[in-house]
């Protein structure tokens, strides 16, 4: 350098900084580009300092569930058990979710969308998952009240939890016994929750406003779907006003109502939700008061 300033080469960043620079990249080139590229940046990616977020939910869809199993393994046990975040797309095995479990100690925010987790596989790995602040069930049909009743016990730092489901099983559903009873487990065990997402449930009126009557640090709550919740807007102003609630949509094609609605463009979370179909906001009519 012209001014005299001394340059410091890549190679000689310490390791965590080389882990934080490396997390931007792709899967695959953190995998197959960078170990070759010096001694160092091998000896980074080898080392937990790249694998305290391991965000491998676009690369497992389309993965076969032994690979994936295998790769899940491979990134955990490179972490050291210092990662603090896992996305995960379509989890399978028994022996994979105790895995996790078993190598948790610092996890804060677990996403499983779709996965194979089942009631009694909840209830046995829950206690074990205690840091979790952040929790992605979405899509997981094997579970229910059971499960949500486990997390909420032993993760009592949980902030979020998102427990979506997709628009054309909810149609498909008629007994919402089940999900009434997850909206009375989510009240009576996630209370300190400030943001909620179950769009497609089916929930019920009464069960949303335990949620709303025992959830006091709500600020957030996705009922989009939730075709048998009918809020009373004074009463929801004048008790809940701090809470930012999105209504049930349309779904053309599947319902015909007759409240105003503006159709927008859908985002690409709109996509994965609905499964393809325009959607189209609305202000529900006020059809019930507690």
């Amino acid at each position: 350098m012209a001014d005299g300033n001394e340059v410091r080469p890549w190679a000689e960043l310490i390791p965590d900084a080389l882990g934080l620079i490396f997390c931007n990249l792709p899967l695959k080139e953190i995998l197959t580009v960078v170990p070759r590229v010096c001694k160092s940046w091998g000896m980074a990616v080898l080392g937990p300092y790249c694998w305290q977020e391991i965000d491998i939910h676009k690369w497992s869809k389309r993965c076969d569930p032994e690979l994936l199993d295998q790769m899940l393994r491979m990134l955990i046990e490179r972490s050291c058990g210092s990662f603090r975040r896992l996305s995960v797309y379509g989890l399978q095995t028994e022996s994979m979710f105790t895995f996790i479990a078993d190598h948790a100690g610092s996890l804060e925010r677990l996403e499983l969308p779709n996965s194979e987790i089942s009631d009694s596989i909840a209830q046995l790995v829950a206690p074990r998952l205690s840091s979790l602040t952040y929790l992605d069930l979405s899509y997981c049909t094997r579970i229910g009240p059971r499960a949500i009743e486990a997390f909420g016990k032993h993760c009592r730092s949980l902030v979020v939890l998102r427990r979506r489901m997709y628009p054309l099983e909810e149609f498909a559903r008629d007994d919402n016994c089940q999900e009434e009873e997850e909206a009375f487990a989510i009240a009576k065990m996630m209370t300190k929750l400030r943001h909620l997402e179950i769009p497609y449930q089916l929930a019920t009126t009464r069960g949303v406003l335990e949620i709303l009557s025992k959830c006091r640090d709500l600020e957030y709550l996705d009922l989009r779907g939730c075709w048998n919740v009918k809020l009373d807007e004074k009463y929801f102003m004048e008790r809940h006003s701090g809470v930012k609630v999105l209504m049930p949509e349309l779904v053309e094609g599947y319902h015909s109502l007759s409240s105003k609605f503006l159709w927008r463009p859908m985002s690409d979370d709109d996509e994965e939700l609905s499964g393809g179909f325009f959607t189209a906001t609305f202000t529900p009519e006020i059809c019930l008061s507690p």
